[in-house]
């Protein structure tokens, strides 16, 4: 079972996004996610949020309605929806774009997930965004961008089918060497201690 969070974020490729989604989904848009879903002809299961951004609130559709003045995102709230419903794998849609406050605090939002053993992918047209503070293994094409980037200090980071290998390395905040690297193979990235953003990006 998987909950795909829809979220109000720029969605430039709506054919892209909906093959994203398989049939057995449970779709829970964030507020305006729900105009991509319109966009898209897809039903959700139910819309969470304040309602501030919603072009149309639509009949037929459970809806729990927040106060614009809250505590936490959108975003947040439909999370906390599909854990209360015991999901515990997701897929975040709509979640990055032009608005870098909303973007960070989406991507920021995998901590959670991590600290709770659940498995969660941001993507959008270009970007698979992932946290990992353990193992985690790419099933990605030969020739595919990946890129390390550590939230904070890891150490003991290790590569397995990329075209520059790190054997026991440590990556510092605020440093590129984990930028662009190629995938060549069957590819995963380890570290002992940290938590390390890996993006597969699509140009």
């Amino acid at each position: 079972m998987r909950a795909v969070i829809l979220s109000g974020g720029r969605v430039s490729d709506y054919t892209y996004i909906k093959n994203l989604i398989q049939k057995d989904d449970t779709i829970i848009c964030a507020d305006s996610g729900y105009n991509h879903a319109v966009e898209m002809g897809l039903w959700p299961h139910i819309i969470v949020g304040d309602f501030d951004s919603i072009n149309k609130i639509p009949t037929g559709i459970p809806i729990l309605r927040f106060p614009e003045k809250k505590d936490f995102t959108d975003t947040e709230l439909a999370i906390d929806y599909a854990r209360d419903m015991g999901f515990k794998n997701f897929l975040l849609l709509g979640c990055i774009g032009t608005r870098m406050d909303h973007s960070i605090t989406n991507i920021l939002l995998l901590k959670g997930f991590v600290e709770r053993n659940e498995n969660a992918i941001i993507q959008n047209e270009h970007n698979k965004i992932m946290l990992t503070s353990s193992t985690l293994c790419l099933n990605e094409d030969v020739g595919g961008i990946v890129s390390l980037i550590p939230l904070q200090t890891c150490s003991g980071v290790c590569t397995l089918g990329l075209e520059y290998q790190l054997r026991d390395a440590v990556l510092h905040v605020g440093k590129g060497i984990g930028i662009s690297n190629i995938i060549t193979g069957c590819a995963s990235i380890s570290i002992n201690d940290g938590l390390l953003l890996v993006i597969v990006a699509r140009d």
